[in-house]
């Protein structure tokens, strides 16, 4: 199987995307390439060990998905400069790392909300084949408060389709949701579909969002189980665009807990026991 370098996978983007219409600014230290659109004066970032995994796993299929997605999310920011946000169809939450910038190109902070230690809900106006984050400065466009933003948001997310496919391995469950409309890891916050899934479910019921197109919903039945969502979720993060988190949640109670907290629980009642 071909193996690319950033350099090359630049090259190739340089090709696949018009010359005419952006600026090409590699930075080899950080393995990173901004482009510039030169019209509206906007850009954007691209982390190249995460195209260049993709890469490996699904060869130019993966170049397809990169380039679609520059190609949209520029569409969609001349689309705003010529006729501003009314055109926006709907707010939806974004599930994001911690460590996703909290604040636009522009300094602006974006609206968030907490999720756990390890997620962050970002909010975003969809503008059909790709969204906007909305930031502090968009509300007085959008005529609408931060609390409205995020009831929209939560009224959106339960509409949204929620069909999944199922694996088993070892006597464990695993259930996929990858619609691929951007929302996939915002399913996570659904939580009647969390509800429907909890009367499916015989063992530990775990939540997992390792990158923004899946949804990981693991039945766990044994020690096992814990091993192969372990590793699932660490090659789904190191696979996707965008990444979100390696670490997996127990969902009980409507609550979120991170796995490691619930062993490290475990071991203490097993030694209390004793």
């Amino acid at each position: 199987m071909k193996q690319l370098k950033s350099e090359q996978l630049v090259e190739l983007l340089r090709k696949r995307l018009n010359e005419e219409k952006y600026d090409f600014h590699f930075d080899k230290k950080h393995d990173k390439l901004r482009l510039n659109h030169k019209t509206i004066e906007k850009g954007m970032e691209l982390s190249l060990p995460g195209i260049l995994a993709k890469y490996n796993d699904k060869q130019e299929a993966a170049i397809d998905e990169v380039v679609y997605t520059i190609t949209q999310t520029f569409n969609a920011m001349e689309q705003e400069k010529e006729k501003g946000f009314q055109t926006a169809r709907q707010i939806y939450p974004i599930i994001r790392a911690t460590s996703y910038p909290q604040a636009s190109k522009e300094g602006h902070a974006f609206i968030t909300t907490d999720h756990t230690a390890e997620t962050r809900i970002f909010y975003a106006l969809d503008l059909g084949k790709t969204y906007r984050f909305i930031d502090e400065s968009m509300l007085e466009a959008l005529q609408l408060s931060v609390e409205q933003i995020r009831e929209m948001a939560r009224f959106s997310v339960k509409q949204l389709p929620t069909s999944y496919k199922k694996d088993e391995v070892a006597n464990n469950f695993f259930y996929f949701v990858n619609m691929n409309d951007g929302y996939d890891a915002s399913r996570i916050l659904n939580e009647s579909f969390l509800k429907e899934m909890r009367t499916q479910v015989e063992g530990d019921m775990t939540l997992s969002v390792p990158h923004q197109d899946v949804l990981i919903i693991g039945d766990i039945r044994n020690e096992t189980g814990y091993d192969v969502l372990a590793q699932m979720t660490m090659h789904f993060f190191a696979v996707g665009t965008v990444p979100i988190t390696s670490l997996s949640f127990i969902y009980e109670d409507g609550e979120l807990e991170p796995i490691f907290i619930l062993a490290k629980n475990r071991v203490k009642k097993e030694q209390e026991k004793q």
